[in-house]
């Protein structure tokens, strides 16, 4: 496999991997109130996602080996919770990316509110082919066009900010919540909510394998976004409630380029929209990147059906699992799975757990492991770092409710399940 991957794209696949935007962050306004919504935006980075991206940095320098969070699963505990932890994460990517096709389209019914249903499946699978495709061809061609996509999504809500600050009349944060809501209940589950829309600071890790310095560039790739997917939820949802151009309690999912458009008119709106349409593509594109890395990785280690661990010969890319996955994110994106959300819960708050584990295991067991960047403050930092994280993921899964937690159960369950078929069945592929 080739190593193409600097530190802009890296940063550009961990934007898409986390964030994408503000693109169908606009209920949680609704749901909490604008004050509370603009304080869980703010402090939610800083108590869950950077010292997740401070665990995931320390360990991608020691080490930077494609499959990222499954290889320091397996170095910590064995290739069964590794197996656990490629498979949880890429079922449930049936779940997560498969929305994306779907969503392409609808923000495309901006323009054409009278698409068809031929229609609207005509341009879905257009819109896997041609992404799928371009993840075929190459990691670099794959990163550039996520920087592009990056820089031109943003650019719509860079200019909303803008627009919205200069037409302030109202302060942003007021009601801080919802005329029947309580505080502490609304902190407890928008915190919950908002955790998800800050998730993923491992994702990226699986094509450390194809990074050009991943001991260096990956903390850097890390370290880049950030910030700048904070300020990209925070701004324009500060700045559409400082213009006053909207009733915060009518927010919905989706509703940023009409919000747009009653706050800067229709060249504003048309321009939001687009920058919706280009993050589900950025959205899909690297997911599938990161994602289509895990059944190669197991592949390749003898845990999945070697032929997943297939490497074109000319682009250095695992060409089958990449057809594989998308293939499979095509059959699932025909249907409506908003109830089955829950499986992104608990299926990614299970992966993280085992992953921070390994994290805290790896520095007791071996404290002379070469690392190039460590998590400064010594072991009991590294513990805090663990710990905060994990609670809170601790915290989603038990308010999830006992339908959701059934379900979870049962997908969790699968694990254990396909470890004991494909351990048996599988070959040891090739490690190119």
């Amino acid at each position: 496999m080739k190593r193409e991957l600097g530190i802009l794209p890296l940063a550009a696949i961990v934007f898409f991997n986390v964030s994408g935007g503000p693109y169908g962050l606009e209920d949680v306004v609704a749901s909490f109130g604008p004050g509370l919504a603009l304080v869980l935006l703010a402090v939610t980075p800083l108590v869950w996602s950077l010292p997740v991206a401070l665990a995931m940095a320390e360990l991608a320098a020691a080490m930077p080996d494609e499959g990222g969070y499954v290889t320091w699963v397996r170095r910590a505990f064995g290739r069964f919770w590794s197996f656990q932890v490629g498979w949880w994460s890429w079922i449930d990517s049936f779940v997560d990316v498969a929305v994306y096709p779907a969503l392409f389209v609808e923000y495309l019914k901006f323009w054409y509110p009278g698409m068809t249903s031929l229609e609207r499946w005509l341009l879905a699978v257009a819109f896997i082919v041609v992404l799928t495709a371009l993840n075929v061809v190459g990691v670099r061609p794959t990163g550039r066009a996520a920087v592009a996509l990056a820089v031109i999504a943003l650019a719509p809500v860079a200019a909303l900010v803008v627009v919205g600050l200069a037409g302030m009349n109202q302060v942003p944060w007021r009601p801080f919540v919802g005329p029947q809501q309580s505080l502490g209940a609304g902190l407890g589950l928008g915190l919950a909510v908002v955790m998800w829309n800050y998730s993923g600071w491992d994702t990226p890790s699986t094509c450390l394998g194809e990074a050009k310095t991943p001991e260096h560039g990956f903390r850097r790739a890390l370290f880049v976004a950030l910030p700048v997917i904070t300020a990209a939820y925070l701004l324009p949802v500060g700045a559409v409630l400082a213009s006053g151009s909207a009733d915060w309690t009518t927010w919905q999912t989706g509703a940023l380029p009409a919000l747009a458009r009653a706050m800067g008119g229709p060249r504003l709106g048309d321009a939001v929209a687009l920058g919706a349409v280009l993050s589900a593509a950025g959205l899909f594109l690297t997911l599938l990147l990161t994602n289509s890395r895990l059944p190669y990785v197991l592949a390749r280690d003898g845990l999945m059906p070697a032929g997943l661990a297939a490497v074109h010969p000319r682009f250095g890319t695992p060409w089958t699992a990449v057809v594989v996955s998308a293939t499979l994110y095509a059959a699932f994106a025909a249907f409506s799975f908003k109830e089955l959300i829950v499986l992104n819960v608990w299926l990614y708050s299970l992966s993280l757990l085992v992953e921070l584990a390994a994290f805290v295991w790896l520095r007791l067991r071996e404290p002379s492991l070469a690392r190039p960047w460590r998590v400064p403050g010594g072991l009991g930092a590294a513990v805090t770092v663990a710990v905060v994280p994990a609670a809170l993921s601790l915290v989603a899964m038990a308010t999830a409710g006992w339908l959701n937690t059934l379900a979870g159960v049962v997908a969790a369950l699968t694990g254990p399940a396909a470890y004991v078929v494909f351990s048996r069945g599988a070959r040891p592929g090739s490690r190119r």
